[in-house]
C-alpha cells in the first residue's frame, strides 16, 4: 500500500484527544489484518504491507487500520455503485443507509 495517510497529521496536527488509545499494537495489527483481508476480497488484489511481514513498511499497525479501512470503504462504495440499478439507488445505499448502519454500530448496546 503506497498511501498510508501519513501526511494527515502534518497539516492538521495531533491536538485532538485520542479516544482509541486503549488498544494495544497487537490489537491494532489484528484489526488491520481483518481490514486488509476484506479489501482483498472486495477489490483487486492488494499488496501485503503490515509490520513484521515480508514487505514491512515500518508504519504502525494503527496506521494500517486507517489505510486499510479507507481501502475497504472505497471498495465497498465501488461495489454499491456497480450493483445499483440506478445512481439514485447507489446514493441511497452510500448515504442514508450507510449512516443508519454506522449509527447502529455506534449505539451503546452495539458492543
Amino acid at each position: 500500500m503506497d498511501d498510508h495517510g501519513d501526511d494527515y497529521g502534518a497539516w492538521v496536527g495531533d491536538t485532538v484527544p485520542d479516544p482509541a488509545a486503549h488498544r494495544t499494537e497487537e490489537e491494532w495489527a489484528a484489526i488491520a489484518r481483518y481490514l486488509r483481508h476484506a479489501a482483498n476480497q472486495l477489490g483487486p488484489s492488494l499488496p501485503l504491507c503490515l509490520p513484521g511481514e515480508p514487505q514491512q513498511c515500518g508504519r504502525t499497525a494503527r496506521q494500517h487500520v486507517l489505510a486499510w479501512g479507507a481501502a475497504v470503504k472505497a471498495a465497498a462504495q465501488h461495489v454499491m455503485e456497480e450493483a445499483a440499478p440506478s445512481p439514485a439507488h447507489a446514493a441511497y445505499a452510500a448515504g442514508p443507509l450507510y449512516h443508519q448502519r454506522r449509527a447502529a454500530l455506534r449505539a451503546p448496546d452495539a458492543h
